[in-house]
């Protein structure tokens, strides 16, 4: 895929951390994180799997390792990231494919996937796109599949710098319950719910789940 000359944010704030970026989020409580979003799932052998914002891909090689009959799909803006994610895989042995692109701008026909992921990445998106994400996510959406979200919930009290390098404050205010589960609702979602919370050490992170 051709890259964008949109402007996005590293997955780890800037890109000379990014080899930092595994091992800080593991030793912070991602990866334990993302077991739970993935256990929710409930993935069955033969499902098409898309995480949209897949970073460095520690989701979808969980996922596959798993689950060996689910084909995964990772999309993220980032090259670097995705170079990293590419790496992983071939090391792992397990076959994933990595695309680059926007979460408004999905890369695929409609109803081409049984469920969707989206991890620590919504509240990057400045609130005029993240309906248009939301919208993206359910066109590919088989009728019947569900959108699984894990993301910061709008809070305060971190320290400076984890907040400068995993969040952008401002447009965590934008990332309420009820404005997360307002805006599924405003872009087609049946069932929209908040499944869950837990706090880590970087804030409290939530759980949402929605079906097309």
């Amino acid at each position: 895929m051709q890259e964008s000359t949109r402007t996005y944010l590293p997955a780890a704030g800037k890109d000379w951390l990014l080899p930092l970026y595994d091992p800080m989020v593991k030793l912070l409580g991602g990866d334990a994180a993302r077991k739970l979003l993935v256990d929710e799932a409930n993935l069955q052998p033969g499902q098409r799997v898309l995480e949209v914002g897949c970073g460095t891909g520690t989701l979808l090689l969980m996922i596959k390792r798993q689950q060996r009959a689910v084909e995964v799909v990772g999309l993220d803006p980032d090259p670097k990231a995705l170079a990293r994610a590419r790496g992983k895989s071939v090391k792992s042995g397990l076959s994933v494919q990595f695309d680059q692109g926007f979460g408004d701008e999905l890369p695929y026909p409609d109803e081409s996937f049984d469920r969707v992921f989206s991890s620590f990445m919504f509240h990057h998106l400045p609130a005029d796109e993240k309906s248009k994400f939301l919208a993206a996510v359910r066109r590919v959406l088989k009728t019947g599949g569900s959108f699984h979200m894990l993301d910061f919930e709008a809070t305060g009290g971190l320290h400076r710098w984890l907040a400068h390098l995993f969040r952008n404050s401002h447009q965590l205010e934008d990332n309420s319950k009820d404005r997360v589960l307002a805006r599924m609702e405003q872009s087609g979602f049946r069932q929209p719910e908040r499944t869950g919370s837990r706090r880590m050490f970087i804030g409290p992170i939530a759980y949402y789940r929605a079906v097309k």
